[in-house]
């Protein structure tokens, strides 16, 4: 078997290269660049397998896999085929072969508070939650020593510097944009990691204890100013009822005010004329 391996390329006939190739291990069992001696080791691993036949099955039967999972195989340190295997059964040479377990469900990483400078030099809290996948077991392995934990480090830088170019007003009325920037952020990163980010959120926004009280305040004098207003045009509105001559002054004093604004053409939506018709009649509709 060995030698057959070994002289493969030297054989003669046609025949005898088809003979040679039919009794080789079939060419995805040997993964590029492990050399000869892995040429060896892998042809004797076979071997093995084939004398102690039906024995050598039980160990040849790792696991199985299940529909949400993966498995990487790695034979002699080379990933074998360059793609990851299952879900079912696997099937592996007991000596050569080494197998890692890939999860491909959606994982939810929560992001603790993480103090922030906004852009007006307020200092808040903000934390979030970001949804992600694995879709390529093999990037994911072979391209990252853990990715869960640097996809939680990359997450938590994210969420400190993007809110970070925001005001706070822009940060409390614009959540759901800021949480599409980070997502394309760290999707663009994760890619060659073989994550995708499936959706990030920003939870909330901790307004500082200094800040609520005057926020509160201003809220409320806001409120108070459109109450006083409001009962201002009330007032103002009763008097110009009882009095039709004020109304046509203020009608007339608008329209010296829309005047004095270099305007060329001043459209004048109603005739006086009718208002005091209105005015005189308002009486008589009451009845």
């Amino acid at each position: 078997m060995l030698a057959k391996i070994l002289f493969w390329p030297r054989c003669g006939s046609r025949a005898a290269l088809g003979a040679s190739a039919a009794r080789m291990p079939a060419a995805s069992a040997f993964p590029e660049g492990i050399g000869v001696c892995g040429w060896i080791l892998v042809s004797l691993s076979f071997l093995l397998v084939l004398i102690t036949f039906p024995i050598s099955i039980w160990a040849c039967i790792k696991l199985v896999i299940r529909e949400y999972e993966r498995v990487v195989v790695f034979r002699l340190g080379h990933i074998l085929s360059k793609k990851a295997k299952g879900p079912g059964m696997i099937l592996i040479l007991p000596c050569t072969d080494t197998l890692i377990k890939v999860d491909l469900r959606t994982v939810t990483c929560n992001i603790p508070p993480q103090e922030i400078l906004t852009k007006d030099a307020i200092t808040t809290q903000v934390d979030g939650a970001v949804y992600y996948r694995i879709h390529s077991a093999v990037s994911a392995i072979a391209s990252i020593t853990d990715v869960h934990s640097a996809t939680f480090l990359l997450a938590q830088t994210t969420l400190r510097n993007v809110p970070g170019t925001q005001s706070l007003a822009q940060l409390l009325a614009s959540q759901e944009e800021i949480a599409h920037s980070i997502q394309a952020i760290l999707d663009s990163t994760m890619e060659q990691w073989g994550v995708r980010v499936a959706q990030a959120e920003i939870k909330d926004v901790r307004i500082p204890v200094a800040l609520q009280r005057p926020m509160a305040a201003e809220v409320r004098s806001t409120a108070i100013g459109k109450m006083s207003a409001s009962k201002t045009l009330k007032q103002a509105s009763m008097v110009l009822a009882e009095s039709p001559a004020g109304l046509q002054l203020h009608y007339l004093q608008t329209l010296t005010t829309l005047a004095a604004e270099n305007n060329s053409t001043i459209v004048l939506p109603l005739p006086i004329n009718v208002l005091e018709i209105q005015a005189c009649l308002g009486p008589l509709y009451q009845k």
